[in-house]
């Protein structure tokens, strides 16, 4: 199994986890970044998630060196298994899903209070979309 598909299988885990901000354990909640981190960490990769950050923020900049940390190159086109995105759903929202596959998405979902699958394609703009850098 790819990474990728371990990252994709670990989120799709994860689904039904409840909701809670800068929640990092799957038994009392997750957010979009704890989702990320536990996938990660679910699939074997180590993962440092930033901290500091509010459900809105203006300026993400400092929070993206995470990805460069736990592997992630910038990639475009189709998404791929494992595929981690930024998406802007509103004013000063950033918003992390993990690619199950290329048309469903994994998140935590703050209204709903759970971690849910989302069908694709995604109806919010994307700002970055990494993957995960396989080890040769």
């Amino acid at each position: 199994m790819t990474e990728g598909m371990a990252i994709a299988a670990a989120a799709r885990a994860l689904v039904g986890a409840p909701f809670r901000l800068h929640g990092r354990d799957p038994a009392t909640g997750l957010d979009c970044v704890g989702l990320v981190a536990a996938a990660f960490r679910d699939a074997g990769i180590t993962a440092h998630p930033p901290v500091g950050y509010r459900l809105r923020n203006r300026d993400i900049t400092a929070h993206l060196a995470m990805a460069a940390r736990i592997g992630l190159f910038s990639v475009t086109g189709e998404h791929r298994p494992g595929d981690v995105v930024l998406a802007v759903p509103g004013p000063w929202q950033h918003h992390l899903l993990v690619a199950a596959d290329c048309r469903t998405f994994i998140h935590a979902h703050a209204g709903l209070g759970r971690v849910v699958a989302l069908p694709g394609p995604l109806s919010w703009p994307v700002m970055r979309h990494w993957r995960y850098r396989t080890k040769d």
